[in-house]
């Protein structure tokens, strides 16, 4: 599987760590950059590529999984979240990573470089890599939901439930 990475200067250690962990685990990485520290440069520039990189081979039928790394994964998670067809999660723990993947069939996961160790931060990788998605009924309803509003901008219409509390009812 092609991994694809993107970062920023406080993310630039684990990307580097993350690179030599994919190869050593049979992942073909692709890095986006950076490819030197500057504590001036900004995360959009290398996360949207990453994330631009997934979703077209994913597109292309591929069954790549992009990473992206700050210093807190905040930006980064928003910056993925901005190509269309990406779904990018921030993982704090290996449940969340797990959860990604199995409920929101996540294709990028962002890891926060100055929230974790390495070890922690490497660990949610290799769980968002490992975990399938569960294919259940409500999960591909909801990431439905969300697909379409992201290409129509038209909002899922309301259920039942949300409707028996209006002004008419009282």
């Amino acid at each position: 599987m092609r991994v694809h990475l993107g970062s920023d200067h406080a993310g630039l250690e684990l990307k580097e760590h993350l690179l030599d962990w994919l190869a050593d685990n049979g992942f073909e990485a692709v890095d986006h950059g950076p490819f030197v520290y500057d504590a001036l440069d900004d995360y959009p520039v290398f996360c949207l590529r990453a994330a631009e990189a997934v979703a077209d081979e994913r597109a292309d039928g591929q069954d790549s999984l992009g990473v992206v790394i700050g210093g807190s994964g905040n930006g980064e998670q928003i910056a993925a979240n901005k190509v269309q067809g990406i779904r990018c999660a921030l993982a704090w723990s290996e449940q969340t990573a797990a959860l990604a993947r199995e409920h929101n069939d996540a294709n990028v996961v962002s890891v926060g470089g100055r929230m974790h160790t390495v070890e922690e931060m490497t660990r949610y990788v290799e769980v968002f890599l490992g975990e399938p998605f569960s294919g259940d009924e409500r999960h591909v309803r909801r990431i439905g939901q969300l697909a379409d509003y992201e290409t129509t901008r038209e909002l899922p219409p309301l259920p039942e439930s949300a409707l028996r509390g209006s002004a008419g009812d009282a």
